[in-house]
């Protein structure tokens, strides 16, 4: 690819623009709530920045414009899925989440089923943030060899420096002002870009001649699919730690609400210009690796001004989604396991800890992406999704609107039945989703289990502590 010095003056600058904007937010950070919560201080516009920051990543760029090439403008539905399911969460979930003054989901389900469904869920949700964070790492690496021709070891080492810049000092903070800046860049360059790409293919239609008729129809891959990727993204983002994190930050329950919302708005349409620009480039130069179908676009097509912009954007889109994704792994680890499995008290402690645990979870991500550097990226995000929300989304999801309700016996057994079979009908190629036989299967569980309770006038204490 042409990559020029202006390219690469004008990518470091906005990269370094941003960065410097999370390193000034996080001189403030001083205790493990701080770096993990920002203080419980949060204003809309930060949550926004902190949520958008870490779902539009590599995935709903890079990999919406890699899927795009080959079923079309389809491939938006991972962005439509993010933005709804942020939606739903504003209008439903944020309120009474914030409300109770927690960090964790695992926390949360403690309090409701004892301590063997919150060591589950912890350990479910952070697989399953693990390898969505492979989603965002898998294109950080490709990128950078193919702007720098180093190795795969080097460039996953560039990531790795760039990811602990963004969030190892200042968290949640850093999250999400670098996550605001982010979004600003984004929005400005790929939308121009985009119309651009849009505009290239209406007065080349031979470049879409041996396309499907409905390859720049929504419904292309038809409503099944569609539904699947959307039950997939709506489940595991109610179940990520990252996004409720977000709103545990927040400086009170209608802040939270109305920064998902914000959030969603921003995440719906950024699909869309990415997935033009993957579809162009990838019917103009078939050629071309389908991974780098828009960082080549930007290249080719784009002044060096604005392409050099949009990598950086791009480029810290990887490296904010990584890093707010192993913030809520991090913070799970360390605060519902190691703290304590290690009897930690002391606050210092406690903030160094957290912060090994961030980047101990993004070397882990880093480590599949250079052994799977071949795979789809939206296959991470999907496989994501699905372990993140099978197993706990239905249990999760009661003990926000009828807490109480189930005793801790059924809720676990709901959610250990529930990802054994979803992880099963995944390695056997089920004719239908395995997200929703596991979720079936989920609510099978929890069902007979209200039931038996109701049968047997079984009451449960107002407070489990495990």
């Amino acid at each position: 690819m042409d990559f020029s010095m202006v390219h690469f003056a004008i990518m470091s600058l906005t990269i370094c623009l941003v960065l410097g904007g999370g390193l000034y937010a996080a001189r403030s950070v001083h205790s493990a709530e701080g770096f993990s919560l920002g203080g419980r201080s949060a204003g809309v516009p930060m949550i926004t920045g902190s949520i958008a920051g870490t779902c539009v990543g590599g995935g709903a760029t890079v990999g919406t414009a890699q899927l795009a090439g080959s079923i079309g403008l389809s491939a938006v539905w991972f962005t439509i899925g993010i933005g709804l399911s942020l939606l739903i969460m504003g209008l439903l979930y944020a309120r009474p989440l914030r409300y109770t003054g927690l960090e964790t989901i695992s926390q949360y389900l403690v309090g409701n089923y004892g301590k063997g469904a919150g060591r589950f869920a912890s350990f479910a949700t952070s697989l399953g943030i693990l390898f969505s964070a492979v989603a965002s790492t898998l294109p950080g690496i490709g990128l950078l060899i193919a702007l720098t021709g180093c190795t795969s070891l080097t460039a996953a080492g560039i990531l790795l420096f760039l990811v602990i810049l963004y969030a190892f000092f200042g968290g949640m903070k850093s999250a999400s002002v670098g996550g605001l800046l982010k979004m600003i860049i984004l929005f400005i360059t790929l939308f121009a870009l985009g119309f651009s790409a849009w505009q290239g293919l209406l007065s080349q239609p031979e470049l879409l001649a041996d396309k499907p008729a409905d390859f720049l129809s929504l419904t292309g891959i038809g409503t099944e699919s569609i539904l699947n990727n959307l039950a997939s993204v709506f489940v595991g983002m109610i179940c990520t730690q990252t996004y409720i994190q977000a709103i545990f930050s927040a400086a009170t329950p209608r802040t939270a609400a109305a920064g998902l919302i914000l959030a969603s708005l921003v995440a719906i349409p950024i699909g869309v210009p990415c997935a033009m620009m993957g579809i162009y480039m990838q019917a103009a130069h078939p050629e071309l690796p389908a991974m780098l179908a828009l960082p080549a676009y930007l290249l080719h097509y784009a002044s060096p001004w604005m392409g050099g912009a949009a990598l950086g954007g791009i480029i810290l889109g990887m490296i904010g989604s990584i890093a707010g994704l192993s913030l809520g792994m991090g913070t799970m680890i360390s605060r519902d396991m190691l703290e304590p499995a290690l009897h930690i008290k002391n606050e210092g402690r406690k903030l160094l800890l957290l912060r090994f645990s961030v980047v101990g979870s993004v070397l882990l991500a880093i480590l599949i992406a250079i052994t799977h550097r071949d795979s789809q990226i939206l296959f991470w995000n999907y496989l994501s999704m699905a372990l993140r929300g099978c197993g706990v989304f239905i249990p999760l999801t009661l003990a926000i609107f009828k807490p109480q309700a189930l005793s801790p016996q059924w809720a676990l057994a709901s959610m250990v039945l529930s990802l054994g079979t979803a992880v099963i009908a995944g390695f056997i190629h089920t004719a239908v989703s395995p997200i929703f036989i596991g979720l079936g299967v989920s609510l099978a569980v929890v069902l007979w289990g209200l039931f038996r309770q109701r049968h047997k006038g079984q009451t449960l204490p107002q407070h489990i502590a495990g």
